[in-house]
């Protein structure tokens, strides 16, 4: 697909890893951070809940790591089984921040409800996304309007990247400000709290120009084969 595109590619896989190799050491890092007050993070989860007056929505715990979320659906908050169990501030961090999507959904948070609604949008487009896009790139000459619908497709998903940024730094936001108004943790705790949030949140940010980079890749490709 040209050079552009593996130099782009390249450098999108190399800021994903630094990212996430970068978010996994501080995770290690502040899971040896042991919370003075002792609390696990489904108490913790379980607390946050409460005052925020959410009764209708359940903490359980799943397999696997870093598999914690908020299922709107049937009101759960999932948390991995070392999130579940731990009481560090890493842990701490995490089980709130899950509940911070819950608070979300109860005040029907604009920029969630927004994501939620692209959801299925973003599930069909990708089953087949790849394929027209491929397709339309190999047709470009003879047949250009096939790599448009496959650039429509693929702005639905790069939108809902740049959705989940608003909807994943206000969850933060909401469960640090708990944790510290409410004292849940030290000084320490918390500070470790926060910069292991403000690692994960760049996660998003650079799946969300990774996103946008690509799209104006296609871009440029539907362009050039145009003015050919």
């Amino acid at each position: 697909m040209g050079m552009g595109y593996i130099i782009l590619a390249g450098l999108i896989m190399l800021g994903s890893w630094l990212v996430s190799s970068r978010l996994k050491s501080k995770f290690e890092l502040y899971s040896k951070l042991h919370l003075q007050n002792g609390m696990s993070g489904k108490e913790i989860a379980e607390k946050m809940l409460a005052d925020h007056g959410i009764r209708d929505v359940k903490v359980i715990s799943v397999e696997g790591q870093l598999t914690d979320h908020y299922n709107p659906a049937d009101k759960t908050v999932n948390l991995s089984e070392a999130v579940y169990n731990q009481r560090n501030a890493a842990a701490a961090a995490v089980a709130a921040h899950e509940c911070g999507h819950a608070v979300q959904h109860a005040t029907a948070y604009s920029w969630l409800t927004l994501r939620s609604q692209l959801v299925p949008v973003v599930n069909v487009a990708s089953s087949y996304m790849q394929w027209i896009l491929l397709a339309g790139i190999l047709m470009i000459n003879s047949f250009p309007s096939l790599l448009l619908i496959g650039i429509v497709i693929f702005a639905a998903t790069t939108l809902f990247s740049i959705v989940t940024l608003p909807v994943e730094y206000d969850a933060s936001n909401r469960a640090l400000a708990w944790l510290e108004s409410k004292r849940m943790l030290t000084q320490q705790e918390q500070a470790g709290a926060k910069d292991a949030l403000k690692w994960a949140a760049r996660t998003y940010v650079v799946a969300a120009l990774g996103s946008i980079a690509t799209l104006l890749y296609y871009v440029s490709i539907y362009m050039g084969g145009r003015r050919d």
